[in-house]
């Protein structure tokens, strides 16, 4: 390794190893390591060749991988060589692992689904391909300007990123606008815009290295040459005009769809991906395979979300335009090899385009998504409409196109059959089936807890890397003062670390003795940070009125970012760092209490957080979150969760058991039954003097001497609307928080329900969620013989 390093110091970089910088040392590292995948990557490729096996196609407009270097030599089995050999050669390699960028590829959870399903997929042995766009910018860099959310342009690619393989020979034409012409029943679309999709392909090795699938991205270049004869007039923004407009289509994740323009962008880019996609796929089955009909038998195509929705009518377009096919016919093709993920219950993220807009964009699938719903209306006389209100409802689409729809967790399944899709479901009955999240325990124990990791390891071996169950062996230690200290030392390491860390990045003194209580997601209301942070002022006042008593320590940790569009989110923001800069400068409080709001959530932050986290905030309203995979992360790595029946929230009590979790609030059942109460947010605010004081105090600008009117529009939503049932649930928030303060006194008490949490997390997996989708959905199975042999 220190050799295959030195030679990429030389050779690669064209420096010798005295003038090298921590760049220098982690591409050659990152280089050194990619080698020793490559032999895996073509062998799994040439056996899926040679067995004909039925490949997997996952579809997701995110793909959240975080940092590859600790990753890819875990899963090679070279973490512990790649160390020594840094080391050896006199470098700090906790520091070159960490100065490689967090590729923004991603917002939250459902990108970091993707990432973790790729690891499973390839630790499982079943071919897939993940399919999504090369962002330049991604998502954007979040900054806190006096504590507002402030976005600026991530910059992870103006450096060299070392894993992926640029493939210039594989480009696909992406069409947009122009019309259609019809003749002697045969359709014709002229466009009006012409981009090259152009690919970049990332290696992802599974565990132990024994299967290598592909991650590959999609570029958007210029189809035609640079326009010398304008620049040479001097008109040199016209001369770069074309490539300009083609690069954004792949410059930013989520541009900002309150406009026009930024509608049109988004729709662009989810056809984009998709038709280049399936232009890829085509191009690979019809190398191997001359029957169209057997479509099905071979390829599985997973859609992560409504984003790739428009893969249906353009898979039916190209089986129908450019290979002959009858439009029935391809509808059904198409639909057995679709699959649906369904992540929200949330109508604004079910995505509706008006009628106008995917005509001017994609006039040709307008007339397919016409022709599906006529077919599907045919069959089902009275059935729900794909348009509707002069809307396409990319929702009903993806669940009409596939012949499987999932929820990700048992009772958010449960909701989709009762609430969004429920009159499909009634002429579907068998199609939604749940298929709830899991998350890699590669990256999110093996990887990012080393002390937790090594002590699971050294008392019950490295299997359960593989196989998570085998955590169930750690129930037995349960009542083991020893172990247990041993457990407490493992998660304090984290902490001194964290602490360290929140120093140098806020400026802010915590102790790692205190409680971590950790609240990390996209902020939105219906996840309700707002809520924390009002229960926050409560027992800040609660432990300003009585400063000598009995308070348990507590250090409150947010992370995440807001869409730039999203005027309460970013109020919510500024209220949270508002009321951390009153908190944590007040002597009376002192260290009983802080807020930290470090900027810019990415999985690396999560990988210093959840590892030290004590408590995990879980506390969405009741029947709006779809599963959540950060309550797994934080539950597998020993901190406790308070939360609400929602989600995998529900599956999660019951693995670890009702007396390790911290349950409050209205079931899903109450909260729908509480909106229709005329007035319920004043009289719940009026029933609770904390909430009423708290509330008072904003408004009376206790937290913005500066601004005093900056909340008021937030509180006044609180008292008139409060969809999303904060003042409900805040007095039984409140008390389950003082029950958490309790049991965290008992160090040995509360060590024992950590250890419960990660000793009973092993069914949330995403190796077991891909043998359920594999099983149920797909129907494909592994390739490689030295993968589990656990898909029926």
């Amino acid at each position: 390794m220190k050799d295959e390093i030195l030679h990429h110091i030389r050779y690669s970089l064209g420096k010798d190893a005295e003038h090298s910088s921590v760049y220098d040392w982690r591409i050659a590292l990152s280089l050194a390591l990619r080698d020793r995948m490559v032999d895996h990557w073509y062998r799994s490729t040439r056996e899926t060749y040679a067995s004909n096996a039925k490949r997997v196609y996952y579809l997701s407009l995110e793909f959240l991988m975080g940092r590859l270097v600790e990753d890819m030599a875990a899963n090679l089995g070279l973490d512990r060589e790649a160390r020594h050999a840094i080391e050896a050669l006199g470098q700090d390699y906790e520091e070159i692992v960490h100065d490689e960028p967090d590729a923004a590829l991603g917002n939250g959870g459902l990108g970091r689904l993707a990432a973790c399903f790729m690891d499973s997929l390839a630790t499982l042995g079943i071919p897939a391909y993940g399919y999504g766009i090369r962002y330049e910018h991604g998502l954007f860099e979040q900054k806190f300007s006096d504590g507002k959310q402030v976005e600026t342009a991530e910059t992870w690619l103006t450096q060299r990123h070392a894993w992926e393989f640029e493939r210039p020979e594989v480009k696909y034409r992406i069409q947009f606008g122009g019309h259609v012409e019809h003749h002697e029943g045969k359709a014709r679309w002229i466009s009006s815009e012409t981009v090259l999709a152009t690919a970049y392909d990332t290696p992802v090795i599974g565990w132990k290295g024994t299967w290598g699938n592909t991650l590959r991205l999609w570029s958007a270049k210029a189809p035609g040459a640079f326009d010398l004869e304008s620049f040479n007039r001097g008109d040199y923004l016209a001369a770069g005009r074309s490539e300009a407009l083609a690069r954004t289509i792949s410059r930013v994740l989520y541009p900002d769809d309150t406009t026009d323009a930024g509608k049109q962008l988004r729709l662009k880019q989810e056809y984009f991906f998709t038709a280049a996609s399936l232009m890829d796929l085509m191009r690979r089955y019809l190398s191997d395979h001359d029957d169209l009909r057997a479509l099905p038998d071979h390829v599985a195509i997973q859609l992560n979300d409504t984003h790739p929705a428009i893969a249906g009518p353009e898979l039916v377009r190209q089986l129908v335009d450019v290979h002959g096919l009858e439009m029935p016919e391809a509808i059904e093709i198409v639909r057995n090899c679709l699959g649906y993920t369904n992540h929200t219950l949330l109508p604004e993220a079910l995505e509706k385009w008006h009628v106008g807009l995917m005509a001017y964009v994609l006039p040709r699938h307008l007339e397919i998504i016409r022709a599906i719903d006529h077919d599907h209306r045919e069959r089902h006389p009275g059935s729900p409409r794909i348009i509707e209100h002069d809307h396409v409802q990319m929702g009903e689409l993806a669940f009409i196109m596939a012949h499987k729809v999932n929820g990700v967790s048992a009772l958010h399944s449960e909701l989709v059959k009762e609430t969004v899709f429920e009159d499909l479901h009634k002429i579907h009955p068998t199609r939604i089936i749940n298929q709830t999240n899991g998350i890699t325990p590669r990256r999110w124990l093996y990887t990012c807890n080393q002390p937790l990791s090594d002590l699971i390891t050294r008392e019950i071996g490295d299997g359960w890397v593989a196989d998570l169950e085998q955590l169930k062996a750690l129930n037995e230690k349960s009542g083991d003062k020893a172990f247990l200290a041993e457990f407490q030392a493992a998660k304090r390491a984290n902490k001194v670390q964290l602490a360290q860390w929140i120093r140098q990045t806020c400026g802010t003194e915590v102790n790692p003795d205190a409680m971590f209580d950790v609240q990390i997601k996209r902020i939105h209301e219906y996840k309700r940070q707002l809520m924390n942070i009002l229960e926050t002022v409560a027992l800040w006042n609660e432990i300003r009125d009585n400063p000598g008593g009995d308070w348990t320590p507590r250090v409150k940790i947010f992370g995440g970012k807001a869409a730039p569009g999203y005027h309460v989110a970013k109020q919510i923001i500024h209220l949270i760092n508002d009321v951390a800069t009153r908190i944590n400068n007040d002597p009376v409080t002192g260290d009983l209490l802080k807020v930290v709001y470090p900027p810019n959530y990415n999985v690396t932050m999560a990988e210093n957080l959840i590892p030290a986290a004590d408590l995990s905030e879980q506390i969405s309203t009741a029947g709006k979150e779809a599963s959540g995979t950060g309550n797994m992360k934080f539950a597998l790595n020993g901190a406790l969760t308070i939360g609400t029946l929602d989600g995998a929230n529900v599956e999660i009590r019951e693995h670890v058991g009702a007396e390790n979790f911290f349950l409050f609030g209205l079931t899903a059942q109450e909260v729908q039954e509480r909106r229709l109460q005329h007035g319920f947010a004043r009289a719940a605010i009026e029933a609770s003097p904390r909430l009423s004081r708290v509330l008072g105090q904003i408004v009376d600008g206790v937290f913005c001497p500066d601004e005093v009117t900056r909340y008021h529009e937030l509180v006044g939503n609180l008292y008139d609307h409060d969809y999303f049932l904060v003042t409900c649930d805040f007095d039984s928030y409140f008390d389950a928080q003082r029950r958490v303060d309790v049991a965290y006194r008992s160090k040995t008490g509360w060590a024992a329900m950590a250890l419960k949490n990660t000793a009973n997390m092993g069914w949330f997996s995403s190796d077991r969620t891909i043998q359920g989708y594999a099983r149920d959905i797909w129907h494909a199975g592994p390739v490689n013989t030295g993968g589990m042999e656990k898909i029926a």
